[in-house]
């Protein structure tokens, strides 16, 4: 048969693997535990550097979307971005930080996640998604590099996530 097919046909909706995570990743994701965890415990106005692509505001879903771009291919680039934000975090943590154990829960369930989205293919994607996902991990050093706060990133990922997920997965927005 034609597995490609299928494959892309089963992305649509999000599995139940997904919404499970989703749910967890959102509690995790409370107000008070980004303030606390990647803003109270960092220094005033400490940001970390990411590259240009690993920020991915509601904004740039919206244009993605108006360009065709398929949710489940969204939501593939969503699980890129942010489980490489999360990675950011986690390098400038020294041993002993306090937001290191939360740092490594998020770590956890977007490993757990990554589990999910190992079924894709990059020939599900569209180009556009796979080529940001491609400069994501790319890190070349000549991609532009931003200075984005710990909290901020954290508060996209969250953002972007119930626009993602939200209906298909039944997030009641807290």
């Amino acid at each position: 048969g034609c597995p490609g097919v299928l494959a892309v046909l089963g992305l649509e909706a999000a599995a139940p693997g997904e919404c499970e995570l989703t749910r967890l990743l959102q509690d995790k994701l409370q107000y008070e535990m980004r303030l606390q965890y990647m803003k109270h415990y960092f220094p005033i106005d400490y940001t970390v550097q990411v590259q240009y692509e690993e920020v991915l505001r509601p904004s740039n879903i919206t244009r993605l979307r108006n360009g065709t771009v398929s949710e489940a291919a969204l939501r593939y680039l969503w699980f890129h971005v942010s489980s490489q934000a999360v990675l950011r975090i986690r390098e400038v943590l020294p041993e002993k930080h306090p937001s290191r154990k939360y740092t490594q829960e998020l770590c956890q369930l977007f490993d757990a996640l990554g589990k999910e989205y190992s079924k894709y293919r990059q020939t599900d994607v569209e180009t556009v998604v796979a080529d940001l996902v491609k400069l994501i991990h790319s890190a070349g050093a000549e991609s532009r590099s931003k200075a984005v706060r710990p909290k901020a990133l954290l508060d996209n990922c969250l953002k972007v996530m119930r626009m993602l997920y939200g209906v298909p997965c039944e997030l009641g927005v807290r």
